[in-house]
């Protein structure tokens, strides 16, 4: 009955819903399941032809890549081959936040405002269109399918983006209910929370557990500490994304939970940018994605070394990332996979780490509880949040243009409202983050839980 269910939700009720909200969701997904078997010239034959009809549009139709192909001399006629992309100026943050406006397409209609996790320590707010949405979860759906995990298969997603925490309407716990989707709150850890986790994981027995790799090896943890057996409920996969997965992390779930963890990397700002398939291989979405390794002066690196991933998404002309720097380092792999996919992999991930913070009360809380009290104001261009003590929090913001006066007052009242009103915050005002000495930023650290 469960796996009837399941196609009448893949093959029926999803696509209804996809046309209802004008997405070519199905059909994307479609002809990914033919193009992933392609050989890579072919798969680079097609990244060429998309990425001159991304120039073409934005060119025309989008204020800011009017005026810099203006001024660089570029066309999408003199884009002969990829490695023409390089003529391309950098896309960054800061970039994005100055000329919001001027990103968008003249011709997009319905445009999604998002923002990023603040993995960067840089907060964005960008726009996406219906295109890049069909796309991104186009490629979530293929991935999940590499592992016997169709849409309308349970799922249980541990997750704390206040989108999906605070869209919990009417119509959307039914779809969610339709869909066999239930969402645990990766903010809020406590003993008798993860009781319930544990509880509502072994009630379900999903076929997918998809979420941060911190947030469900603590579960895991958890569970295990409890005594609690759940390497019996038939889960075939754990996804795991937005974050860094660590070996250890990797272990507890497989081990306590009875099932292979897929990793995969992206975000909401780039997009699902690789996915791990059961080879142990990390595809790109080569078809939507065209991913360079920089140096730090912005050379192309060859493949086999490491550098900041660069990004080109070929379903973004509502709103066009082309060149994006996410600050992100891992490495372009020289090999194939064994599953025979022409999809071009990572060999390596090295750039996203999230800590825990612990709130007054003794509450584990994702490390993301205190970015999304600060990363949506106006006037900060980067922030680092340190927990000293339980009792004390030290925040340090680069104030731009519009950093008014009342911006320690609405970062602290946030920090309160989640880690406690007893806890000292105290906001300091600095010209520069410095990153750590391994090369990276870290936006939170917990000198409290495991840091």
């Amino acid at each position: 009955m469960s796996a009837l269910y399941t196609k009448l939700v893949a093959n029926f009720i999803f696509p209804i819903q996809e046309r209802l909200k004008h997405h070519d969701t199905v059909a994307v997904r479609k002809k990914m399941d033919e193009s992933q078997w392609w050989p890579r010239e072919r798969i680079e034959a097609l990244q060429l032809d998309r990425l001159r009809n991304l120039v073409s549009h934005a060119e025309q139709h989008v204020p800011y890549y009017r005026e810099l192909f203006e001024k660089i001399g570029l066309t999408a006629a003199s884009i002969q081959s990829l490695a023409d992309l390089q003529r391309i100026p950098f896309l960054t943050k800061p970039i994005i936040r100055n000329n919001q406006e001027r990103f968008k397409s003249d011709k997009a209609q319905h445009l999604s405002r998002f923002n990023t996790g603040g993995s960067s320590g840089e907060p964005l707010i960008f726009f996406i269109g219906s295109e890049r949405v069909s796309h991104d979860v186009a490629a979530k759906w293929r991935a999940t399918r590499w592992w016997g995990v169709d849409i309308g298969d349970p799922e249980i997603v541990v997750w704390g983006s206040p989108i999906e925490l605070t869209s919990q309407d009417r119509v959307r716990q039914f779809r969610d209910r339709a869909m066999r989707t239930q969402l645990l709150p990766a903010f809020e850890m406590s003993e008798a929370k993860l009781d319930g986790f544990v509880e509502t994981i072994q009630r379900a027995r999903p076929a997918m557990l998809f979420g941060y790799p911190s947030s469900i090896s603590l579960i895991a943890r958890h569970a295990e500490k409890r005594g609690q057996r759940m390497s019996d409920l038939g889960i075939k996969v754990a996804f795991v994304t937005s974050e860094r997965l660590y070996d250890h992390q990797r272990d507890e779930i497989s081990r306590i939970f009875g099932c292979p963890v897929a990793n995969g990397y992206g975000g909401r700002d780039a997009g699902f940018i690789a996915h791990q398939c059961p080879n142990e291989g990390m595809h790109i979405t080569a078809e939507d994605i065209i991913v360079e390794i920089i140096d730090k002066d912005g050379k192309v690196l060859p493949k086999g070394a490491a550098g900041e991933v660069v990004v080109t998404h070929l379903a973004t002309s509502d709103f066009p990332f082309i060149r994006y720097r996410t600050g992100d380092v891992a490495v372009l792999s020289e090999k194939s996979c064994a599953c025979g996919r022409g999809l071009p992999l990572l060999d390596e991930i090295q750039g996203r780490t999230t800590d825990f913070v612990l709130a007054a009360d003794g509450t584990i809380m994702h490390g993301l509880a205190v970015v999304y009290p600060i990363r949506d104001i106006p006037g900060i261009a980067a922030f680092k949040v340190v927990q000293e003590t339980l009792a004390r929090v030290v925040v340090q913001i680069v104030p731009e243009d519009g950093c008014d006066s009342q911006v320690e007052a609405i970062i602290a009242a946030g920090i309160k409202a989640r880690l406690g009103q007893s806890v000292d915050v105290q906001v300091r005002r600095v010209d520069h983050i410095p990153l750590e000495n391994s090369g990276k930023f870290r936006y939170v650290q917990s000198l409290v839980v495991g840091s």
